[in-house]
């Protein structure tokens, strides 16, 4: 066990060596992450666009924009494709817009999109997942299943309407359903029979595409969702670009993958009322069978604030591997800075994570790697190991600035530092439940 309380009043500089076969090769890690990016294309359109006010006799006189963009997903369906063009002005949308493949929906400068807070509106239930559960719920806002080639692209707004109508749910209603939704996984009740929407409170997520391919979501603003923001689960080739949050409702994630693979996140300014990206892959049994992890994920140049910057976890049965966080920065306060956490519940792995060349500002903890999130669980312990982090600065962490949970029976393993700068900590470093730990030029200052 490492542990340095806050009675360390000085910085800290100490190098522990463990095997070669722990330094890892920045150039073999680069190769990787390039051959990523090589396999992430953003798709393209037909040259073929409408726009939105070509179905403005559906719109209801301007008060429900539902059933033009309903119309407009038809046109493109018809066509084999297009481009919805929404110039600006403000669009009530009184329910979801479901797309159709090779489609892009182009968002002007100073348009918005205001979704409506009536539950009624998003019935009837379709298929998704609810933390890490899969079920039958609400339809998400904007939602795709089993689509190929679909971009939400421009300057404009998506926004849920300002209301206390999702948060009520959370603090009032959800809980029921949320536990009803856990003992299903745990007992493998049939998905087809896992029926809640009307009556149970789960609230939908913002964006939500499903087993789709070739994803662009680029420029836009995103505002109050209910839930979870943007949601690619079962992903393949997902690029988000230049996104700007401003999403402050209960459990407003900003991008969560779930069983997704390449996947890039970049140029995205956060500012969160949770955490900014959380790399996700399944719940429990639901995860442990389906057995498709989250893998090759690339987040670069991207500006943190809100809850915490990137989470891995904690439902992520299916397992987590070769993540990339590269060049970041922050635009305020977070409470954990790179933060993997699992417990006894979860099983799956966390691994070949990367992190370079990243910076916070003011956060509870900068570095926090646990096997043991809220002290739940037993008999599926996490395989984490194999963790690079290097260049990694914080000014101030008033908590911890490193700190390490495993179990003695499953470690944390494989995990090397370097060049580790955190001006000041409240405790500086504490690590348990570890092996095979490498530390190089790692300077703490103790907070006063």
């Amino acid at each position: 066990m490492l542990r340095f309380t806050k009675k360390l009043r000085f910085p800290v500089l100490f190098v522990l060596l463990c095997s070669v076969c722990l330094l890892v090769s920045f150039n073999v890690r680069e190769d990787s992450r390039d051959d990523i990016l090589k396999r992430i294309k953003a798709p393209e359109f037909p040259y073929k666009a409408i726009p939105i006010s070509y179905f403005r006799s559906s719109s209801s006189g301007g008060t429900d924009w539902k059933p033009a963009f309903d119309k407009a997903m038809a046109w493109c369906k018809k066509k084999g494709g297009g481009r919805i063009l929404v110039p600006a002005g403000n669009y009530p949308v009184k329910g979801p817009i479901h797309f159709t493949s090779n489609t892009e929906l182009h968002l002007d400068s100073g348009a918005v999109l205001v979704f409506s807070a009536e539950p009624k509106h998003y019935l009837p239930v379709v298929k998704t997942s609810w933390e890490g559960t899969f079920l039958y719920n609400y339809s998400p806002f904007i939602y795709g299943y089993q689509l190929k080639n679909i971009a939400i692209t421009g300057r404009g707004t998506i926004m849920g309407e300002p209301t206390d109508t999702w948060a009520k749910w959370h603090d009032d209603f959800q809980k029921k359903a949320q536990l009803a939704s856990r003992d299903m996984n745990h007992q493998r009740v049939p998905i087809e029979k896992r029926i809640f929407g009307e009556g149970h409170f789960l609230r939908p997520q913002f964006i939500q595409f499903y087993e789709c391919q070739n994803i662009l979501i680029e420029d836009v603003l995103i505002e109050n969702s209910p839930f979870w923001c943007i949601h690619p689960l079962l992903c393949r080739n997902v690029t988000i670009r230049g996104v700007r949050f401003n999403a402050h409702n209960y459990n407003n994630d900003g991008v969560d993958p779930e069983f997704s693979e390449d996947v890039l996140i970049e140029d995205v300014t956060f500012n969160n009322a949770d955490d900014n990206v959380a790399i996700k892959a399944g719940r429990d049994h639901d995860g442990r069978e389906l057995q498709s992890g989250s893998k090759n994920i690339i987040i670069r140049n991207c500006r943190f604030m809100g809850l915490h910057a990137v989470v891995i976890g904690s439902e992520m049965s299916a397992g987590v591997s070769n993540v990339f966080i590269d060049s970041c920065g922050f635009a305020g306060k977070v409470k954990r800075g790179i933060y993997l956490k699992s417990n006894a519940d979860r099983g799956g792995f966390i691994s070949n994570i990367f992190a370079s060349n990243v910076q916070f500002g003011e956060a509870e903890d900068c570095i926090m790697i646990t096997s043991k999130y809220k002290n739940e669980g037993q008999g599926y312990f996490t395989d984490i190991h194999d963790i690079y982090l290097k260049n990694i600065s914080c000014r101030k962490a008033t908590g911890y600035g490193i700190i390490v949970e495993g179990f003695p029976e499953k470690r944390v393993e494989n995990l090397v530092m370097s060049d580790i700068v955190i001006d000041t900590a409240n405790i500086p470093v504490s690590i348990t439940g570890a092996g095979k730990v490498s530390m190089d030029n790692i300077r703490i200052g103790a907070g006063k």
